[in-house]
């Protein structure tokens, strides 16, 4: 008789885990949890309160698959895009995970703990509180966005840009820049969307160094001893 491992909290989530990769964040229940593990659902409450609970352990795990940015010397630019990638790759993996992680409202240690590295990154390296909460939100809002926009396009994943587009055949009397834009980034150049993101990345990342030097300068010249009439 095959015997089953024990339950757990971290089995029961990696188990919800496996069932939202499949069905997506629908198919996940207690139900389908318990059966996913071999065993009734009723069981699954010992370890799990409900379906928010579960839910809400979802959103953690994701958290912790996210690289967080250490105290190490990496600059505060690089520690971001590596999260950034890593962000990218996990949601991804997983696209249930893209309306989930932010809509919990019993935040876990590891979504709590992603957050607070975060912010403490960017503090450590000069930012003030305002724009380090500024750059977090605008640096998961791209990421988000990107993902969100990759799992949505229209071209299947073994499909090129450049047969998408010539299906489309965009006249280019009525579309006159989509076109241009089509012919000299599409056409021959084994274009993929995937690859804007470490561009568009980098534009944020330069931005949010011009503001950080900017506040600096203001902060040092607010601190300058004022001159004598």
């Amino acid at each position: 008789m095959k015997v089953r491992p024990a339950l757990s909290r971290i089995g029961i989530i990696e188990a919800a885990v496996r069932v939202a990769d499949r069905g997506g964040l629908n198919a996940v229940s207690m139900r389908n949890v318990g059966k996913e593990l071999g065993v009734e659902a009723m069981s699954l409450y010992n370890h799990v309160a409900n379906k928010e609970d579960l839910l809400d352990g979802l959103a953690d795990w994701i958290f912790a698959a996210i690289e967080l940015p250490g105290s190490d010397d990496i600059p505060w630019h690089r520690a971001m895009a590596r999260r950034a990638a890593s962000q990218r790759a996990a949601l991804a993996q997983h696209p249930w995970a893209v309306s989930l992680i932010e809509s919990r409202r019993s935040p876990g240690p590891a979504l709590l703990r992603h957050h607070d590295s975060v912010l403490g990154c960017l503090r450590r390296n000069g930012f003030p509180v305002a724009l380090a909460a500024h750059a977090f939100s605008v640096l998961d809002a791209y990421v988000y966005g990107f993902v969100l926009t990759e799992l949505n396009l229209p071209m299947g994943p073994a499909e090129q840009t450049e047969e998408f587009v010539h299906e489309l055949e965009i006249p280019a009397d009525t579309y006159p820049y989509l076109a241009e834009m089509v012919q000299e980034m599409v056409i021959g150049k084994d274009y993929a969307y995937g690859n804007e993101f470490d561009y568009g990345l980098e534009l944020i990342l330069a931005e949010l160094d011009d503001r950080l030097r900017a506040s600096s300068e203001k902060c040092d010249r607010s601190a300058e001893p004022m001159s004598a009439p």
